[in-house]
């Protein structure tokens, strides 16, 4: 797997990178979270902009981003506006998601962007052209929240995510069964050894899915998500022990 930096942040090495979401509503909400990422052993730090009021309002887009930077200092940002269709809090039009996005990318204060694999090309392909252009990295996402779709078509998802020019390929399921989660491991372990140099971010939601969230060092997914104030996605763990379990795997597989 190759090395990507987002900022001094290697990821796909080592053990798998922790990411702590910033859930919140109102401009205080926000920037009260996002003082608590200090005593949290977050790696990078991602702003679900689909919580925040304001979001459809670019100026206040901007000054929020601002003024979490000031705020978390270097620790690397990732914006995310997860649409209502995978999840999300907020239906958004496909081109109020391209100029969301676009603005997040010329503010210079973020640092990725989530671009979702099933938003239309036509507003998913210049948004990765912007963020390049502007030096940002692109995580590609997917989530299923109903179901967990078979290992070939988990592993045709990435492989479309690695086409479309994304720098980090991410998907997320619901397991109904322990022979999903196995499927969503199988499926990461081969993206990994056969299909991509690129890193692979994997995720088997809900209490059933939990072990994929803690093994991803040993499978090959290279970042997993840990609660702080508050889950983001079902299944997340308290950030603090989760990297407590990372540490301990990584101690024993070195």
């Amino acid at each position: 797997m190759n090395t990507v930096y987002i900022r001094e942040l290697a990821i796909g090495e080592g053990r798998p990178k922790i990411c702590v979401p910033i859930c919140g509503k109102t401009g205080q909400d926000i920037l009260d979270q996002a003082e608590r990422i200090h005593s949290l052993p977050a790696e990078i730090v991602e702003w679900r902009g689909d919580w925040y009021d304001e979001i459809f309002d670019m100026s206040y887009v901007r000054a929020m981003l601002e003024a979490l930077r000031s705020v978390i200092g270097e620790k690397p940002l990732l914006f995310t506006f997860r649409t209502a269709q995978e999840g999300g809090e907020k239906a958004i039009r496909p081109e109020q998601y391209r100029e969301l996005l676009e603005s997040v990318c010329e503010s210079g204060w973020a640092d990725a962007v989530d671009v979702e694999l099933f938003m239309d090309e036509k507003v998913r392909g210049p948004i990765i052209e912007k963020a390049h252009a502007c030096g940002i990295k692109v995580i590609a996402s997917n989530h299923d929240f109903i179901k967990t779709p078979d290992k070939d078509e988990i592993t045709r998802r990435l492989i479309l995510m690695d086409e479309m020019g994304a720098d980090i390929l991410k998907i997320a399921v619901m397991p109904k069964s322990r022979t999903d989660v196995l499927d969503l491991l199988s499926a990461t372990e081969e993206m990994q050894r056969l299909y991509t140099e690129k890193p692979v971010v994997t995720m088997s939601m809900g209490p059933l899915g939990l072990i994929s969230r803690l093994s991803g060092e040993f499978f090959g997914s290279a970042m997993t998500f840990g609660a702080g104030d508050k889950a983001s996605a079902p299944g997340q763990i308290p950030a603090e022990g989760l990297k407590m379990i990372l540490d301990e795997i990584h101690e024993h597989m070195v």
